[in-house]
């Protein structure tokens, strides 16, 4: 079974076929790092992060090349850095940037880890390719392309006929819709910045039309163009940088290199909501992925690992609702799965669990399969697409990044109920006798509230810490 995807550009579910299968190549635009990265900026992160591992398991892990980069030129992080100043910091400007960058890098990149996200192959920071920038911008200058005026460089809209396609929307439209910034030296209201001038304070690079730094558009064309080329398979990111980032990332790179197609196939993952609402700072449902990971507001801590199977549970295309509940099941459901393969090494992953994962990163599709398996595993049955194995199981799990040693330890930490389990378990010998069952009620109701699973069966009882697990409620019960 080949892999299919949904092809922004085209709106349809293509066959995947890369244009070199010894070198199949993946951008996808990464954070701009002047803070945290709130729970919405995971999503993609961990969908890529997942396309590249099914990637890797099809054409090899040596065939794929995957960048995500670093946006560390931005007016955010700067609007950072003179924030520390006004409040007292005697340093550089410079020195604030740079230590801002350095910090909210190195917290994305932890964060991330901890939810499982491999590190790409390659991570180009914009400042490291300022040069190929100025070259691209003189090169669409020269063109006909681009203009200068009053210190900036601007990309003439105009000059690109197929400007829109992407987003699917007319020059009209977009400038009807959008909040575009107007400016006298502009020929055109949509005509976009590649070039904008810096004073003496804010981080600035020479160039042919003045001290300044490149806008954000150049950045992402630039350094794909520089480590994969003018033509490559994917390009992703998430559907709020359909417009403008990539439909202005496609007109620039397409009119620098005519020869080339830029980006073969366009994926965008939709966006996050919490508890059925968009997350904002004023509704008080806005948190960063550490704060769920630490635990925040008097929320227990979550693991990353229980972040990832929530968000790969919603297929990439569709809005995901981060809610407590799915977390409370997703944790008790790692807890079952990783029980089930204590001690197993993986084998190989099936055709059939990871067929939904081919068809368009249907992970959803693949998280039922894997419970169907988790279920005949459990009963010792086989499932009615045939016979199951624990290690296809794990293998099956580990392709989306789930059940790995990495993410395993928040559940080695839990507690030792097996006490408990006995005691249970010799309750319910006496009430099987008496039939008196009043005692085993109590018990059960009690661990319950506690967030401990219980499991009675012919075998005998298993007590597993659930999702909100309080062992301070497990004191007096015996």
């Amino acid at each position: 079974m080949t892999i299919s995807l949904t092809n922004s550009k085209t709106r349809r579910k293509e066959p995947f076929t890369p244009i070199d299968p010894q070198n199949v190549r993946m951008y996808v635009c990464g954070p701009t790092v002047y803070d945290r990265a709130h729970l919405g900026n995971a999503r993609p992160a961990i969908v890529f992060d997942v396309l590249a591992r099914l990637l890797r398991h099809e054409y090899g892990a040596e065939h794929v090349t995957y960048v995500r980069n670093f946006t560390d030129v931005d007016d955010k992080i700067n609007a950072t850095a003179q924030a520390r100043k006004a409040a007292g910091d005697p340093r550089s400007l410079e020195a604030l940037i740079a230590e801002r960058t350095e910090e909210t890098i190195g917290w994305y990149l932890q964060d991330m880890g901890a939810v499982g996200v491999a590190e790409p192959d390659h991570m180009p920071r914009a400042t490291q390719f300022i040069p190929q920038m100025v070259a691209m911008i003189e090169g669409l200058i020269a063109d006909g392309h681009a203009y200068e005026a009053e210190g900036h460089v601007l990309f003439a809209v105009e000059s690109y006929k197929n400007y829109g396609a992407l987003s699917g929307r007319s020059v009209d439209d977009m400038i009807a819709g959008a909040r575009v910034e107007v400016a006298p030296y502009k020929r055109n209201p949509m005509d976009f910045v590649l070039w904008k001038p810096s004073d003496a304070e804010l981080p600035g690079w020479d160039s042919p039309w003045g001290r300044g730094r490149p806008g954000w558009h150049i950045e992402c064309s630039a350094m794909s163009y520089e480590l994969l080329g003018e033509s490559f398979d994917i390009h992703g990111g998430g559907n709020d940088l359909m417009f403008p980032h990539h439909e202005n990332e496609i007109a620039q790179s397409c009119c620098a290199h005519p020869h080339g197609d830029f980006a073969k196939v366009w994926l965008h993952n939709e966006m996050l909501q919490v508890e059925g609402k968009k997350m904002s700072k004023s509704l008080g449902n806005f948190f960063t992925v550490r704060d769920l990971l630490d635990g925040h507001d008097g929320q227990p801590a979550v693991p990353g690992e229980v972040i990832r199977f929530v968000m790969l549970s919603t297929h990439y295309r569709k809005p995901m609702d981060w809610t407590a509940e799915k977390a409370a099941q997703a944790e008790a459901t790692l807890r079952r799965w990783r029980k089930i393969t204590e001690g197993v090494k993986p084998g190989t992953p099936s055709e059939i669990e990871i067929a939904p994962l081919k068809d368009d990163l249907n992970t959803a599709g693949v998280i039922a399969r894997l419970h169907a398996m988790a279920s005949a595993l459990e009963r010792g049955v086989d499932t009615p697409e045939g016979p199951v194995s624990v290690e296809d199981f794990l293998a099956s799990a580990q392709l989306l990044g789930l059940l790995t040693d990495e993410l395993g330890g928040w559940v080695s930490a839990g507690p030792d109920l097996s006490g408990l389990a006995d005691h249970l378990a010799g309750v319910r010998a006496q009430a099987m006798e008496s039939k008196d069952f009043s005692e085993v009620d109590r018990l059960k109701t009690a661990l319950i509230a506690a967030g401990v699973e219980v499991r009675m069966s012919k075998a005998g009882v298993e007590l597993l810490p659930g999702a909100g697990f309080d062992a301070a409620k497990l004191e007096g019960l015996v």
